[in-house]
């Protein structure tokens, strides 16, 4: 897979892993009213991912312009 396909997985992935653990409550999964451990772990792998999404993102754009430039 190219670097571009792992960067948009790892964003879609690291949003949806947040999303469900700051709503896990309201969706019927957390353990119990507020937000917990698990929540908070959640959600802090959930932006991890996402941050380095757009970082592998931001490389690979460095990397085309680079190329471009060179041409």
């Amino acid at each position: 897979m190219s670097k571009k396909t792992i960067s948009l997985v790892a964003i879609i992935l690291g949003v949806v892993v947040t999303l469900i653990s700051l709503t896990a409550d309201l969706i019927g999964i957390g353990s119990y009213p507020g937000i917990n451990w698990a929540q908070l772990t959640g959600t802090a792998i959930g932006l991890i991912l996402i941050l380095l999404g757009l970082r592998l993102r931001r490389l690979e754009g460095e990397k085309v312009i680079e190329n471009e430039e060179a041409e």
